[in-house]
């Protein structure tokens, strides 16, 4: 645990209280009566009630849509698996700005519901739960069905032999032991939809604003920084009470699983059920998902005399000045950054899980809703104490490249514990136990018996940690050198821009950024063989 606690001590805890005490503290004085003032404003209240409200729609819109998604691509086999398993993933790293713009495109004025059937969900509350199952599908379909594809599908027919229907067999076995890691998925969602910013800006009406929202106003457009302060610790008080519920009601319902081979458990769709179910996880793949991706590269191929590569062109210039380098040098940056900062999050983040699977109590279990935090604090308050508070020796890191790395870490280290968290406590403890009595150390057991159950579970937490180190936005904005911009931040500058040029080289480089995101999945997937043993997924 020592590592991760001091990994999150440095790069969370302490800028996250730089920025709270320089907004809360005057004259060396705290500001109660501000604080006081801003919790008892109806208009807080008013924004806490609808962020709670907006979230908890999503995550259960997002888990109805995608659960018969981690069941197809769990344990289904068909043409095309791999390339779609790869592409459900990319909305989920697009920045909120970007796909927010797409969704706009199809829901608002002049777009494609509007003009077929004249309706608009601009401005709605629809909207942003549309856009919220588009970002966080993947996150349900990777988390369930890595652990879904290595329960024994032999539990279950079991149950059918002994007299259970096929639902009674589903809910009374398999649902139980996927209880974890659906749980984990849930509050991967909520998280992410209870700190929503992109989305809500874009896609919400005057009175549809969040607590990230009315940080960010409080912040960059009032420049109150003891109400953003306050907001903000509100914004953490919640998200610590959802993490300590959760940490303490789903342990209780963790145990030891019958682990297999993904090959294994997949076979080819059988009955029009599973085929029907299939056909319907295609639609909702291409519509949902694959649509508003379309938008943008139909966008980024309009160009001033009709579709070419115009924008694509422009990127290899700094035409407008709007960077000191081309912005397609960003795409170098992302694909570096990315590849430190999954390395940290597979280290920080697999010790963790390591340390959270061998011990219990209560300290591990406010650890373990410690390691989640990050997804439930305001970016806007991470990058600005990042510059406020490692400005110092002997953590003076505002001129090194690192910073990026760290900040996109802190995002990835939660999605890979909860990937192999719930793995990992599957695993036999009988399993360790033999091979300790046949004479293995505590390191040798855990590379013969946990390795091979959960490097298949360890290629999803790369991944994800990749994926979502390449599309972090909102502390990056604020860290990122003019010379090494990100993909996200790149495009956020070119939307920020008037004139046609510059929101046309914005849908190029979000194009690129789908490519470069897509790419790399698929050489993910490649790399997964599929076999049981200690070398496969």
């Amino acid at each position: 645990m020592a590592v991760p606690a001091g990994f999150f001590a440095l790069f969370f805890a302490y800028p996250v209280a730089a920025i709270v005490a320089r907004g809360l503290r005057e004259d060396g004085h705290w500001q109660t009566a501000r604080a006081a003032a801003v919790l008892t404003d109806p208009v807080v209240r008013d924004v806490l009630w609808f962020t709670g409200r907006q979230a908890a729609a999503s995550t259960a819109l997002t888990l109805l849509v995608a659960l018969p998604g981690a069941y197809v691509f769990a344990r289904l086999d068909f043409p095309g698996k791999r390339v779609l398993r790869a592409l459900v993933v990319v909305p989920f790293v697009l920045p909120t700005v970007v796909a927010g713009s797409a969704f706009l495109a199809l829901l608002g004025r002049g777009g494609l519901l509007d003009q077929l059937w004249g309706v608009r969900l601009d401005s709605s509350v629809w909207a942003i739960l549309l856009a919220h199952v588009f970002f966080n599908y993947a996150v349900v379909v990777r988390t369930v069905g890595g652990l879904w594809a290595q329960l024994d599908p032999r539990q279950e027919e079991a149950a059918r032999v002994l007299g259970a229907g096929r639902f009674a067999a589903w809910r009374r076995v398999t649902l139980p032991a996927l209880a974890p890691a659906v749980a984990a998925a849930a509050l991967m969602v909520f998280l992410f939809t209870f700190t929503s910013f992109g989305v809500v800006q874009i896609l919400g009406g005057p009175g549809l604003t969040t607590l990230e929202v009315e940080i960010y106003r409080q912040t960059a457009q009032l420049l109150d920084l003891p109400a953003a302060a306050v907001l903000t610790l509100l914004q953490f008080a919640a998200v610590a009470l959802l993490l300590l519920l959760h940490a303490r009601t789903v342990r209780r319902r963790e145990s030891a699983l019958r682990l297999t081979g993904p090959a294994r458990a997949a076979r080819r769709p059988r009955g029009p059920g599973e085929w029907t179910l299939l056909g319907l996880t295609g639609a909702v793949a291409g519509l949902l998902l694959l649509l508003p991706l379309a938008v943008l590269v139909e966008r980024s191929l309009r160009g001033p005399d009709g579709y070419g590569l115009h924008y694509y062109r422009a990127l290899g210039s700094r035409e407008g000045g709007t960077f000191t380098v081309a912005p397609l040098a960003a795409v170098g940056n992302s694909l570096a950054f990315a590849a430190v900062a999954t390395v940290i999050a597979l280290v920080v983040g697999g010790l963790a899980a390591a340390a959270l699977t061998r011990r219990a109590g209560r300290l591990v279990r406010g650890f373990d809703a410690l390691l989640m935090l990050p997804l439930g604090t305001s970016a806007v308050t991470v990058g600005f104490g990042f510059l406020i508070a490692l400005d110092e020796p002997p953590l003076d890191l505002r001129s090194s490249w690192i910073l990026v790395p760290l900040a996109q870490a802190l995002v990835g280290v939660p999605f890979v514990v909860r990937t192999l968290l719930p793995v990992l406590r599957a695993v036999d403890p009988r399993l360790r136990e033999a091979a300790a009595v046949l004479g293995a150390s505590p390191l040798r057991a855990w590379r013969e018996v946990d390795l091979p159950l959960v490097t298949r579970a360890l290629g999803v937490a790369a991944g994800f940690a990749f994926a979502v180190s390449l599309g972090e936005f909102g502390a990056t904005v604020f860290i990122a050198r003019a010379d090494t911009l990100t993909l996200p931040v790149a495009v956020a500058r070119l939307l920020g821009r008037a004139g046609e040029l510059p929101y046309g080289q914005a849908m190029a480089l979000s194009t690129v950024l789908m490519l470069v995101c897509a790419a790399s999945l698929l050489l993910l997937e490649r790399a997964r063989t599929d076999r049981d043993g200690p070398g496969g997924f």
